[in-house]
């Protein structure tokens, strides 16, 4: 499974209500009609993300099979149905960046807590890895696509490892 994962963060002038409306109005549609391949997905309020052009930001999930289905999503959110609860969103966000992650292991997200990760230098994959406790949802970054570390692990770092723990709550989510 793939994520294309998008953060952004509203206009000054547009409340966060007003928003996630609009979010949830694109994230409804995509849901009433898929493109091929789409599997769900969600809004994440984050804050404190580096990479994003506004202390408070949203992180939008879009859940795929695979790079053919991504390829199918990134045509459909602007056709059809979609395109009037797409341009309605994005006329309200004031900037963006995006990225494609791989999931590595199912599990768990917490409540209230993400943590990006970067393997640290001199140490393999699997030894990295190694450390990561089992029973928490875990994605790597693919191609270097993106502004984020490498690894997105779904709650607070975990005992020995280094990331940045970022407040992060769902704000929405969906499932085809």
């Amino acid at each position: 499974m793939l994520a294309y994962v998008f953060w952004h963060w509203p206009l000054a002038a547009v409340s966060e209500e007003e928003y996630l409306q609009a979010l949830a109005a694109f994230h409804q549609a995509l849901q009433r009609a898929p493109p091929p391949g789409f599997r769900g997905s969600r809004v994440v309020a984050v804050e404190g993300a580096p990479w994003c052009g506004a202390e408070r930001a949203f992180e939008d999930w879009y859940l795929v099979d695979d790079f053919a289905a991504l390829g199918a999503l990134n045509e459909a959110a602007i056709a059809g149905a979609r395109r009037a609860p797409h341009d309605a969103a994005a006329r309200r966000a004031a900037g963006g960046a995006g990225g494609v992650y791989r999931r590595l292991a199912e599990g768990k997200r917490a409540d209230d807590r993400a943590t990006w990760l970067a393997k640290p230098s001199g140490v393999s994959y699997g030894d990295f890895l190694a450390r990561l406790p089992p029973g928490t949802e875990l994605w790597q970054r693919q191609l270097v696509l993106g502004p984020a570390p490498e690894f997105h692990w779904a709650g607070p770092a975990p005992a020995g490892v280094s990331g940045l723990t970022l407040a992060a709550r769902e704000r929405f989510t969906s499932a085809v």
